[in-house]
């Protein structure tokens, strides 16, 4: 598994993951608006020059192989409807997080976090052949830490003050893993949650 070797595309029902570029700034910018999205973030988009920036750091870490950014397309509306991304991938220890998501607030309590997470861990487990993906979250953030629990992810515990994030506040963050002999289950389960 080395993700920066060929660009792909993961597409659902619902939503086509595609590979994130600096041309994908413009819509990004406008699906992200909404401060309440940025509430519990660790990176706080406030500007459009932020995002820029944090595009080129994306694209960066993606040529050197720690992270594999994608921008969440609505099918149905042929819109960039937010972001998600494989982060801190390693190739030793065959496992990856799957982080830094945000949607716009017009898709929340969608079929598109389930659908997005599903092409996402079908990727990690089948084509890399991961033995874990993990997911972070702030402590504070109750509706991610729900929305991540229905995907059948195992809450491992919280590393108290373990991150200041953009606004300065030490947050405590919760996590959750997925491993590969659970991945069945797990897919099972997501299906049935699409239909």
């Amino acid at each position: 598994m080395n993700i920066g070797e060929r660009d792909f595309i993961l597409s659902g029902d619902t939503v086509e993951l595609l590979p994130l570029e600096q041309i994908h700034e413009d819509p990004l910018w406008e699906a992200s608006k909404n401060k309440e999205i940025w509430t519990f973030m660790a990176t706080k988009i406030n500007t459009k020059e932020e995002l820029s920036a944090e595009i080129s750091k994306a694209i960066i870490a993606k040529k050197q192989g720690t992270q594999y950014p994608f921008v969440v397309i609505h099918k149905e509306r042929n819109e960039i409807v937010g972001s998600t991304r494989f982060l801190d991938v390693s190739n030793a220890n065959k496992s990856a997080e799957i982080g830094f998501t945000w949607y716009h607030p017009s898709v929340w309590r969608t079929k598109v976090n389930t659908e997005c997470k599903f092409l996402l861990l079908t990727h990690a487990f089948e084509s890399w052949q991961l033995n874990r993906v993990f997911f972070k979250t702030d402590a504070r953030n109750i509706r991610s830490q729900q929305a991540i629990a229905r995907l059948g992810a195992v809450r491992e515990g919280v590393l108290r003050k373990d991150r200041i994030i953009s606004d300065g506040f030490a947050r405590d963050t919760v996590y959750f893993s997925i491993l590969q002999d659970e991945w069945p289950e797990v897919k099972k389960l997501l299906l049935e949650k699409m239909k």
